[in-house]
């Protein structure tokens, strides 16, 4: 059969309707990000449905994560378990597969249930982004185990549960899954409804920075004091300045201040940065730390930075270029023809490739508007994408890429 395969008898025992009916039950369930009896529920859902795997299923505990209050103080910001999979650990060929099981809507958000604008069309919460994912990444998988060339190739399956806030309590865990993998596959939705992979990607970094100052009466003796609020201000307006074309710099947001009558001596700045390649973000770091040193001498503060770049950027090199043209081949094979753009958006292919490791990361459902109350899923994509992931499956274990 060598690597053609279209006509693997596996590819017909792809089941629509138990993609589908996954797909409803998971969206029923809240798992927002923060909702953390949401996300257990689902990851004790997800763990029952990819039991019918072979392997071992793990629950992992996150990883400590502390995130910046209002007053400066840094506070511990609990997340949900990840589940792992490790099916075949000592197969010579492996690959990663990784999806998330958390949300962007918290259980008081309006939008918690399902309804069918048509016949082919779901609007739900999560289910392009990513629940339909999910359940076309286990059915593929169902299908590969089937076949015979499911003995040459081991993979790990990784479903985190902070994907949306930025993976920083399952960072740790990707790279160390990634490592040492023949490529990756990532389930978050197509870029476009027809099906657009997305290719390279720039990166994300979320930063705050705590400004000390030293209060006074804004009447009697205002010289006495040092604004915090007036530093951080400074400092955001010349971080803004930084913007160039390969990198964005959003300030966002400052909290602090005082009373009309007296100078703050506290306050928070929070920005976030998006640099298009690795060397705009190097140059960010060098640019920061001058930033930091000008305003703190200039407005007698002392500024204290928090965060960093989450998601470094995603180039495709000629590895990754491969697997690309392996994927859009497959598709080309099963009559699907998609092709690729590169993204401003980030996820966990970013994390997957930092560690040098090919990744196609949208590889999930084709559907739209996700992130708000008017998501959609175009549900004949589930049984479509199962089969371009299985076909892409059976290629990568008779060796399609080297």
């Amino acid at each position: 059969m060598g690597l053609n395969h279209t006509s693997h008898p596996v590819l017909a025992t792809i089941d629509a309707a138990a993609i589908l009916a996954r797909t409803e039950s998971w969206c029923a369930i809240n798992s927002g990000t923060s909702n953390l009896s949401g996300l257990a529920r689902m990851a004790h859902k997800l763990a029952e449905a990819f039991a019918a795997l072979p392997g071992q299923i793990e629950l992992v505990d996150p990883a400590p994560v502390t995130t910046i209050a209002p007053s400066g103080e840094q506070t511990e910001q609990p997340h949900g378990q990840h589940l792992v999979l490790r099916v075949r650990p000592d197969a010579p060929r492996r690959v990663l597969l990784t999806g998330h099981m958390d949300t962007v809507y918290p259980p008081d958000h309006p939008f918690q249930a399902a309804r069918w604008l048509d016949a082919e069309t779901l609007n739900a919460p999560a289910a392009a982004d990513m629940k339909g994912g999910l359940a076309i990444m286990l059915e593929a998988l169902l299908a590969f185990e089937r076949s015979p060339e499911a003995a040459t190739l081991g993979y790990d399956v990784m479903i985190n549960s902070d994907e949306e806030t930025g993976s920083l309590a399952s960072a740790a865990l990707i790279a160390d899954l990634a490592r040492g993998k023949l490529a990756a596959l990532t389930y978050e939705p197509a870029t476009a409804p027809d099906g657009t992979l997305a290719h390279a990607r720039g990166g994300s970094g979320n930063y705050s920075v705590v400004a000390a100052g030293r209060s006074a009466h804004a009447g009697r003796n205002p010289q006495d004091g040092r604004n915090a609020l007036l530093a951080l201000a400074d400092l955001a307006l010349r971080l803004k300045q930084l913007t160039h074309a390969d990198l964005s710099v959003n300030p966002a947001r400052i909290d602090g201040g005082s009373a009309n009558n007296v100078v703050p001596d506290h306050a928070v700045l929070r920005f976030n940065i998006r640099p298009r390649t690795v060397r705009a973000a190097e140059d960010f770091a060098r640019s920061f730390a001058a930033l930091l040193a000008d305003i703190a001498a200039a407005h007698e503060v002392t500024l204290t930075p928090h965060g960093g770049i989450t998601r470094p950027p995603k180039p495709v090199d000629a590895r990754a270029q491969a697997l690309f043209d392996l994927v859009q081949q497959a598709g080309a094979d099963l009559g699907q023809h998609f092709g690729w753009r590169p993204s401003g958006g980030v996820c966990d292919g970013n994390n997957i490739a930092a560690v040098g490791v090919p990744v196609v990361d949208t590889m999930g459902a084709r559907g739209g508007a996700i992130h708000s109350p008017e998501e959609y899923l175009i549900v004949p994509s589930l049984a479509e994408r199962a089969r371009l992931s299985t076909l892409v499956l059976l290629r990568l274990a008779t060796g399609a890429l080297a």
